[in-house]
Order: C-alpha cells, then sequence, then structure tokens
C-alpha cells in the first residue's frame, strides 16, 4: 500500500520549490493552505480510479503512480480555480485526469525512448515488457476519457484535443526534421505539443470546472504552452546532470537513445572546430549505442556537452519562455493567483529536478 495520499502532494511541493517559491509571500499563505488540501482530494481521486480488479493491471497502473512525481498539473488546475468558484468535485476530477493524462504518457515515452530509470525506479518496460507499458498507458488515457465524459461535451473536447496534440507531438518527434525545416523551431513545436499542451489544459481547466470567468481561459492556455516548454527546455538541461539521484534519471537519458535535446541542437549551431568535434563524437556514441555498445560510451562526451555554451543557451531560452508565460497572465486581476502563477513560471525554469 502507499502512504497516506497527502503525502505524495506534499512531496511534490518540495520537489518543485511550491511552498518556497510559488506560494512566497504572506498573502499566499492561505492559497498554499486551499492548493495543499486540494491536492490531497486529488490524491484520493487517483488512488481511487488506478485501482483495477485483475492484479497484475492494479500493479501496472499504480506502479509509476506509486514512485511519486511533481503533481503540477493538479496543482495548476488547483490554482487557476480560484480565479472562479474554487475547488469542487468536477475541478478536483479534472485535474485527476489531466494527471492520468500525463501518467500515460510516460509509459509511452518510456518504451519509445528506451529509457532505463522514471522517477527513481525501473522504467515500466523494463519490468514488464513493451507490449504491457504500452497498453498501460492506454489504460489510464482511457480512464481519463472516462473521468472528463462525466463533465460534459466541454471537457471531453479539452481531452481530445489535448490528447491529439500528444499524439501529434510524439510522432513529429518520432519522424524528425524534415527537409527545410529548422531543427530548433521543428523541437520547440515538438515540445508545445508533448509538453506544452497538456500544461496549456491544465491552466484552463481549473478557470473551465470552477465556472470562473471565459475572457481568462485563452490566457491561460497560452500561459501554460510557454510555461511547459520552459518546463521542457530546462528538463534538457536536468537530462544532461551527473547526479541521477537527484534527477531520477540516467543521466543523458534521451542523448543515449538518439533522442535530440536542446543543447544538442544547439551545438549544431555553432561554427567552430570543437562543437562540430563534439557533436560528431555524440553522433558516433549513439550509433554504436544502438547498434549494441554499451551506453557509457557517450560519459565524456555527455559531460562535455553539459559544460557547454550550448547548455547555459538552453538555460537562458528555458527563461525566456517563462518571460514569455509571465506576460500572458496581463488579463488576469492582480492578486495572489496571478502572484503564485508568476512564481510558477520563474520555477520551471530555475530548478534542478
Amino acid at each position: 500500500m502507499t502512504e497516506s495520499p497527502s503525502v505524495p502532494g506534499s512531496r511534490a511541493a518540495g520537489r518543485l520549490g511550491l511552498s518556497e517559491r510559488v506560494f512566497a509571500g504572506a498573502r499566499s499563505r492561505k492559497l498554499m493552505r486551499t492548493v495543499e488540501a486540494g491536492l490531497g482530494q486529488v490524491e484520493e481521486c487517483l488512488a481511487a480510479e488506478l485501482r483495477m480488479a485483475d492484479p497484475l493491471v492494479d500493479a501496472t497502473t499504480r506502479y509509476l503512480y506509486e514512485a511519486g512525481g511533481k503533481r503540477v498539473r493538479p496543482m495548476l488546475v488547483l490554482l487557476t480555480s480560484q480565479l472562479g468558484g474554487g475547488v469542487s468535485r468536477p475541478v478536483v476530477e479534472a485535474a485527476t485526469a489531466l494527471e492520468l493524462t500525463h501518467l500515460g504518457s510516460l509509459y509511452h515515452d518510456d518504451v519509445m525512448d528506451d529509457a532505463d530509470v522514471r522517477r527513481g525506479v525501473p522504467a515500466a518496460h523494463s519490468v514488464w515488457g513493451n507490449n504491457i507499458a504500452i497498453l498501460t498507458g492506454d489504460l489510464l488515457f482511457s480512464r481519463a476519457s472516462q473521468i472528463m465524459a462525466r463533465h460534459g461535451e466541454r471537457a471531453i473536447r479539452l481531452q481530445a484535443d489535448t490528447f491529439e496534440r500528444l499524439v501529434l507531438g510524439q510522432m513529429h518527434e518520432t519522424i524528425g526534421v524534415r527537409a527545410g525545416d529548422d531543427p530548433v523551431q521543428f523541437y520547440l513545436q515538438v515540445l508545445s505539443d508533448k509538453t506544452g499542451s497538456l500544461i496549456a489544459a491544465s491552466a484552463q481547466a481549473g478557470v473551465i470546472f470552477s465556472g470562473g470567468p471565459e475572457e481568462y481561459v485563452e490566457a491561460l492556455r497560452t500561459f501554460g504552452e510557454k510555461a511547459g516548454v520552459a518546463f521542457q527546455l530546462l528538463d534538457d538541461v536536468i537530462d544532461l546532470s551527473d547526479d541521477p539521484g537527484e534527477t531520477g534519471k540516467v543521466p543523458g537519458t534521451d542523448l543515449r537513445a538518439g533522442v535530440p535535446t536542446m543543447p544538442y541542437l544547439l551545438l549544431g549551431h555553432r561554427g567552430d572546430t570543437a562543437s562540430a568535434e563534439l557533436r560528431t563524437r555524440i553522433d558516433a556514441g549513439v550509433a554504436d549505442i544502438a547498434a549494441g555498445a554499451d551506453p557509457a560510451i557517450l560519459d565524456d562526451a555527455l559531460a562535455a556537452l553539459r559544460d557547454h555554451d550550448a547548455t547555459a543557451q538552453t538555460r537562458d531560452l528555458a527563461r525566456d519562455w517563462s518571460d514569455q508565460a509571465i506576460a500572458a497572465l496581463t488579463p488576469l486581476p492582480d492578486g495572489p493567483v496571478r502572484e503564485a502563477l508568476t512564481r510558477f513560471a520563474e520555477a520551471v525554469a530555475d530548478r534542478s529536478s
């Protein structure tokens, strides 16, 4: 059995710096308590929705949930619900559905990227195999759709549109850049689809499901999408971290699997000899790993990329997208919700895990 429902939400707060950063300031304390209480309700809802009659299915669907997680998306739903009628059962169920959607995508991503570790535990496909991991992700997607279907056509449309963008983003990433595409812009669109769309849906859902003002919905969609891109850009920096205990992933997981990240792409824009040689080393290592070589052959090259200016430039780009997210909040009223969203955008572009 897992920890009490309130624990994962509290752990999420600590890992993202939620208490210290997002809800900093005296007038945010009440808001923080409201969101933390709502996260407890979401954990209870998640635990109930993940309970399956079949023992194997129950074990696989609960696997990554029990490994923890930041609960970023539920937190955003609960936070923006304060612009409307506040936390209610529909708000909690929307937060649960969006977290299940995120959870399902992790099972699929790890299969496609051949990841070894997720949230500090062996990736699901390494425990049960690719087929079971993929089917588990499908089950989670279907359960999320069932929850949204309880709340009418708009909820179904939000879920369907978001899921479509998640799949399109993954397809484009899998197919890769085509002739005439700018690799950096192509990658930013992939991030908008794969990560930004779900965070945007979460930011909108709080207002939609709490009956908040309609004029805030588009602003929050833009905010969430840009904050989501900032989040993923910083993830590309964190992917190169030499501390897997902090990140919960093997350093360079994406690049070792041949998945381009922004530091690698920006490296390709450099005209100096040293950058070109480093990219050639990475390409050769990826090809060797695909042919069966030990993934450790890339350790030195990835350490060099971690210290390269292309990685620092990626961090700067994350901050730029964070600034754009904050600018999108202009239509929202001044107050603790807007303050917290601003701090959230700042936090996602300046974190260590």
